[in-house]
């Protein structure tokens, strides 16, 4: 079992950075995969950004240029680093990880709000 915390949304105005960061209770050099998901009022929870154990990365077509993913297994994080936000990214952000068994570990969502 992990737990993990998010941190770093806020309120940033359109075309603005912020940097979210997931801090796991464990290594998580094990952990399979590791992302970033997100979801809007009204909307499915969609996937913005993975990375795997071994460094490979995945975003969202929406995403892609603008935000980037990285885990650092010394510091048990997984980081995205948002650039160029749109209003369209305003939503509640939820890392998780992909462990043995397939079992998924969600942390509670920290909220990105972009206003235009």
């Amino acid at each position: 079992q992990v737990q993990l915390v998010e941190s770093g949304g806020g309120l940033v105005q359109a075309g603005g950075s912020l940097r979210l960061s997931c801090a796991a209770s464990r290594s998580i050099n094990s952990i399979n995969n590791m992302g970033w998901y997100r979801q809007a009022p009204g909307k499915q929870r969609e996937l913005v950004a993975s990375i795997t154990q071994g460094g490979s990365t995945n975003y969202a077509d929406s995403v892609k240029g603008r935000f980037t993913i990285s885990r650092d297994n010394a510091k048990n994080t997984v980081n995205l680093q948002m650039n160029s936000l749109k209003p369209e990214d305003t939503a509640v952000y939820y890392c998780n990880a992909v462990a043995k068994m397939l079992l998924t570990y969600w942390g509670q969502g920290t909220q990105v709000t972009v206003s235009s």
